[in-house]
């Protein structure tokens, strides 16, 4: 964009396919990271921070101040680092303020201590749909996008769009919508009002799972999904994205990662409270996942 003061840097995690990203104001050194990974051993129960510190590395070599740790959702895919990185480069700590759905769904479904009220407190901020906030002297416009889940969130930084969940590259398609609060007629015009954008929108994925011999990519055009994506581009009418997507969506396996996940990241990052003995400890629900109790 001519004139435009943006950078961007991805930051690919090759265990969860989960691109973050980092994008500044190069007048003013203000950055704002969206959706990093804190890297989590499943077999070990161990997390780890190689994938927040190669965010640390970035900000400090450019000289660059966290303003905002964006999360566009609540991932069932990956633990969220937005507590480890704002504890090193500060930054609030922001996503949609419909995650107070998500919070109510999920302490039920954990059955999680007493005092986590599902409010949205855990955050720093939480966005309305359509709210203005800035990155420097840059102008940002939060997107509510639900059905991937309730609370998708996008985030339209001058001619670039970062749609978390919502689509894939267009080889790949879009997201499901069969997590406890999503919904394919809801996502489908989530979608649509996406690729209203401008056709010459940069649009930045969160996840690229790539058909075989394919590297894995993460930045495509408003334009390049409209004429080529395989689940909605144009000409692929509601009733017809619904079908498919429902009938896709039922053959697909439970993300690995789900129940590990969601309990971090409705906390906006931070681990359960530590029991007694001063270990945190994740709760896995036996039999519960996908019944109505979810």
């Amino acid at each position: 964009m001519a004139g435009s003061s943006i950078t961007i840097e991805a930051f690919f995690d090759t265990a969860t396919s989960t691109v973050s990203y980092v994008i500044a104001d190069a007048t003013t050194g203000s950055a704002a990271i969206i959706d990093p990974v804190l890297d989590f051993d499943l077999k070990s129960g161990r997390t780890g921070t190689a994938q927040a510190d190669r965010l640390i590395t970035y900000l400090r070599e450019h000289d660059l101040r966290v303003q905002w740790i964006l999360e566009t959702h609540a991932h069932a895919d990956h633990l969220s680092a937005a507590r480890y990185l704002q504890e090193h480069v500060g930054g609030r700590i922001a996503i949609g303020e419909r995650i107070r759905e998500v919070q109510a769904t999920f302490k039920k479904l954990y059955n999680l201590e007493r005092n986590f009220l599902p409010d949205g407190a855990q955050f720093d901020h939480l966005f309305k749909d359509g709210e203005v906030f800035r990155i420097g002297d840059i102008e940002v416009h939060a997107l509510l996008v639900p059905g991937h889940t309730p609370a998708d969130m996008a985030y339209l930084v001058e001619d670039a769009v970062f749609v978390g969940d919502t689509l894939f590259m267009p080889d790949v398609g879009t997201a499901r919508a069969d997590f406890p609060g999503g919904d394919a007629r809801t996502l489908y015009a989530s979608v649509r009002r996406l690729l209203a954008l401008p056709p010459a929108t940069r649009m930045f994925v969160c996840h690229d799972y790539p058909p075989a011999g394919r590297p894995a990519a993460w930045q495509t055009t408003v334009a390049e999904q409209r004429a080529g994506n395989i689940h909605v581009r144009d000409g692929i009418d509601e009733a017809t994205f619904v079908a498919m997507r429902s009938a896709r969506d039922a053959t697909l396996e439970v993300p690995t990662l789900i129940l590990p996940s969601i309990q971090v990241n409705i906390r906006a990052g931070r681990l359960p409270p530590a029991e007694d003995d001063g270990v945190s400890y994740l709760k896995i629900p036996l039999n519960v996942l996908g019944s109505k109790r979810a």
